[in-house]
């Protein structure tokens, strides 16, 4: 399985590409790319800035259509990736747990989408998808219709209940993201 790491948004909250904030002493995008190197034998990383990636040994790939929002990431990473599935998580994902991606990896084979969904809504930058779903996120990028979740219905896809998430983590921290600096602030205190 491939590892697609999404570092394309444009940070309007925090004001600074977040992939390059520190959290716990190491930058966001250094945590989730080790982690992925730990976990996948081939890491992606999609960006519209491949320059400020340069110091990453991973493979650097841009948009095939920009200004598409993390749909086009999703299509772009499982286009150049080699294998036939791939977990997608975004840059700024601090929390994230190996076994639980682990697990996912595992459970991923029957499906064209694995997608976790707590009560709080399903988690599309944290899920499991297959080479198989091309076809219909390129129509829905030549349709701009960018909502991931509108691809669900147009693929074989399987919901991860609360349940089974809060087997691998009780508060559910792995779906945190960093979108302010009181959020930046919260990470800080949790991971030292």
């Amino acid at each position: 399985m491939t590892g697609i790491i999404l570092s394309g948004g444009k940070s309007r909250r925090m004001g600074k590409n977040k992939a390059f904030i520190e959290v716990g002493g190491l930058r966001l995008v250094d945590r989730i790319t080790a982690l992925f190197k730990e976990l996948f034998d081939e890491v992606i990383l999609v960006t519209n800035e491949p320059l400020a990636y340069l110091d990453l040994d991973v493979t650097i790939a841009t948009d095939i259509f920009p200004g598409k929002g993390p749909l086009g990431g999703i299509y772009t990473g499982l286009f150049f990736a080699q294998h036939e599935r791939a977990f997608v998580a975004p840059c700024d994902m601090p929390f994230l747990k190996s076994g639980f991606i682990e697990w996912m990896m595992e459970n991923s084979g029957n499906c064209d989408i694995l997608v976790p969904a707590p009560s709080e809504g399903l988690q599309p930058l944290h899920a499991v998808y297959s080479k198989k779903c091309l076809p219909m996120i390129k129509k829905m990028l030549d349709d701009d219709r960018l909502q991931i979740k509108l691809l669900y219905k147009r693929c074989k896809t399987v919901e991860v209940p609360e349940s089974t998430l809060r087997l691998f983590d009780g508060e559910l921290k792995m779906f945190r993201n960093i979108n302010s600096q009181e959020d930046l602030e919260q990470a800080c205190t949790e991971l030292v």
